[in-house]
């Protein structure tokens, strides 16, 4: 491949994969729907996924409850709002130029909201805005999460760009290459271990034969990348940690080599002749083990820990095949909704036992971010109908079957769940814990919030709604109003005060 065409590729495979619901087409592709018909509606571009067209920023914003006064700092959450589009039917939602918007809470006020996009070489240029400096190879205005790191703000992407950082007021001030330590993609779900005070990835390339556990120290420095051979150069958008192990998930989902050449949207497709299997890598290097597993694919991790001999994964997965993205929708499409899993893989016996915890439709699982790669008892998840509808539109024509919006906290001890439902329109975001004092060891594990970007159907707007996740189901503390619409997006982080 020429390096001009490699480009390309990133185009697609760094973008379309920010959700973790790639699919694509290709020789290798698994059933697929009759030709459509001309599709009558985009719901990618429609309703709660309606891209915004202004950069606002609103101060003393209105308040209904109270702020606790514990919460002082920003959240942030990024995603795919596409700017100056000509033809919506070359457009896939996955490929919108990244915008984070940002809630500043202090003292029991809310300060500031902000929404800003992230200034890629192509946003500069479409806002009319210089670039500074040369463009660097693979840029794309990243559109798939943001986190803090060691006193800076990240917006992340995979598989090619490197990560632009972003000032206190989400004003971006160029990429980030950790002091000069990485070299080549990171990607778009690290997890940060507060124990061993890490940061871990699995990065990905669609001309790599491996992909790479790169470890990130308190210097802030890459200080280990360990490559892992893998074929066809599957998409591995997500990744799970333990206290000692790195688990790998590797599914039928692999770079397309001739849609790359075409210029296809999404060079990736639904491979039944790739393998679907977990690996298992020692955190401190070593070989990988490999576990088969049925064909699925997973959307995103929720935790993991080790338990004796096995390790246990909790991540929301859609039954396999998945069919094909470019029907005229504009988006992802599925033949159903993603559901919460749990993987348990028996270190001893060799083989996975796979269950699954709820079926109902539900995505961006999140956990207490103190206990990434230990064990955990609650999780949350973000049911969103109109997310579920598009996901599963045939032609551009959504489903008749019925679908929530509503929050969503599992008890995974007890095997329970706890709902906070949600008006008709009032689409949920990912929902992050935020909790009441981190500095406080023996605080129970759900001692704190769960916020979340809420679409307000009276108001034409969005609210931070903030819920006391021990109070999960009772009205929430405080509903931040918002001045216009956060559309549905990916993901986000808590960001603290120093």
């Amino acid at each position: 491949m020429t390096d001009p065409t490699r480009r390309s590729v990133l185009r697609g495979a760094a973008a379309v994969t920010a959700a973790g619901a790639l699919v694509g087409t290709g020789a290798a592709a698994g059933p697929a729907l009759a030709a459509p018909t001309a599709p009558r509606r985009f719901p990618f571009l429609e309703g709660a996924f309606e891209p915004v067209t202004e950069e606002l920023t609103a101060f003393d914003l209105p308040v209904t409850g109270r702020i606790p006064r514990e919460l002082n700092g920003r959240y942030l959450r990024n995603g795919p709002n596409v700017l100056g589009l000509e033809d919506p039917r070359a457009h896939h939602w996955m490929l919108g130029d990244g915008m984070v918007h940002g809630v500043r809470l202090r003292e029991g006020r809310a300060e500031w909201y902000r929404n800003r996009w992230v200034r890629s070489s192509q946003v500069a240029k479409k806002l009319g805005e210089p670039y500074p400096g040369p463009v660097p190879p693979d840029d794309f205005p990243f559109n798939t999460h943001v986190i803090p790191h060691r006193g800076r703000i990240l917006a992340l992407q995979e598989s090619g760009p490197l990560p632009y950082e972003l000032d206190d007021e989400l004003n971006t001030v160029g990429t980030y290459d950790f002091r000069g330590t990485l070299r080549g993609p990171l990607t778009a779900h690290t997890k940060f271990d507060v124990h061993a005070d890490e940061l871990h990835a699995i990065a990905y390339y669609p001309t790599w034969d491996h992909v790479r556990h790169l470890v990130v120290g308190p210097a802030g420095k890459v200080v280990r990348s360990t490559r892992i051979p893998v074929a066809d150069a599957p998409m591995i958008h997500d990744f799970a940690l333990t206290e000692h192990h790195v688990v790998i998930l590797d599914m039928p989902v692999t770079f397309d080599p001739a849609g790359a050449e075409r210029g296809d949207l999404v060079p990736y497709v639904w491979n039944d002749r790739h393998p679907a299997r977990v690996g298992v890598l020692p955190r401190e290097g070593g070989a990988v083990r490999w576990f088969e597993v049925d064909p699925v694919y997973y959307s995103h991790t929720l935790n993991a820990y080790e338990e004796g001999p096995h390790i246990v994964v909790d991540m929301t997965n859609f039954d396999a095949p998945f069919l094909v993205a470019g029907n005229g929708s504009g988006g992802p499409h599925t033949a159903g909704g993603p559901r919460l899993d749990r993987w348990t893989i028996d270190l001893r016996r060799g083989q996975v036992r796979t269950r699954t915890l709820d079926d109902r439709p539900q995505e961006f699982p999140r956990v207490n971010e103190a206990l990434v790669s230990r064990r955990h008892r609650y999780g949350y998840s973000a049911a969103a109908a109109e997310m579920s509808r598009a996901y599963q539109a045939v032609d551009g024509t959504p489903p008749d079957g019925t679908f929530a919006n509503a929050l969503i906290k599992h008890d995974l001890l007890r095997g329970t769940s706890q709902v906070h439902r949600l008006p008709v329109g009032a689409a949920a975001s990912e929902a992050v814990f935020v909790p009441s004092d981190p500095c406080d060891g023996r605080a129970a594990e759900d001692d704190g919030y769960a916020i979340a970007y809420v679409h307000n159907p009276d108001r034409g707007a969005s609210d931070l709604v903030i819920l006391a996740a021990q109070d999960f189901t009772g009205e929430p503390v405080a509903r931040i109003h918002l001045p216009g619409r956060v559309p549905l997006g990916f993901h986000g982080s808590w960001v603290p005060d120093a």
